[in-house]
């Protein structure tokens, strides 16, 4: 019942009770963020959400704040990355601030707070089918992967933990993945 109803429910309210208390940070970040980046201040890019009735993940797009500019070399390529993150990008990732635009993603419906942490869209290709029951479930912000190793973890180690919380989806489970994700922030 949890996994059905009320966790979409909890998802959508909790959603929009923090884009309205955090307007003014987000709105604070976006100015910043537009002038640090000279421009749009927000990165948008496709990520594979929950399986339809079709049984082939959604495609939907994740919105966080930009972390890096789109500095480019004489011939019009990018520069490598470490080339394009400055101080205000490193700033937002390591303090995850990068993330808060995709609250409007929870109250949307792409993503819950807890779930497993969408993949790249060029990922699903490699996926196997136990590695692809992830997408059994909403992803989210945070989920069981982050909270026991994040980014540190190798990509099999992650669909593990993504396996395993699509299969015991519960409101405990939700509520310890949360207060984790707090502290490991």
């Amino acid at each position: 019942m949890y996994a059905k109803f009320f966790k979409r429910l909890i998802d959508f309210i909790l959603s929009v009770i923090a884009l309205i208390v955090l307007s003014p940070v987000l709105l604070v970040l976006t100015v910043i963020g537009a002038i640090a980046m000279k421009g749009n201040p927000f990165f948008l890019q496709p990520r594979p959400g929950k399986k339809g009735k079709d049984g082939k993940e959604k495609i939907f797009k994740l919105i966080k704040f930009r972390t890096m500019s789109n500095a480019k070399d004489k011939d019009g390529n990018l520069l490598p990355d470490d080339q394009r993150l400055g101080k205000y990008g490193a700033w937002l990732r390591s303090t995850s601030l990068d993330e808060l635009p995709e609250l409007a993603n929870i109250a949307v419906g792409h993503l819950g707070i807890c779930g497993p942490r969408p993949f790249l869209v060029r990922d699903c290709v490699f996926m196997t089918e136990e590695q692809r029951r992830r997408h059994d479930v909403r992803p989210g912000l945070t989920g069981l992967a982050q909270v026991n190793g994040r980014d540190e973890l190798p990509i099999d180690v992650k669909a593990r933990y993504d396996g395993e919380y699509a299969a015991h989806l519960t409101f405990w489970m939700d509520l310890k993945i949360f207060f984790r994700s707090i502290t490991y922030v």
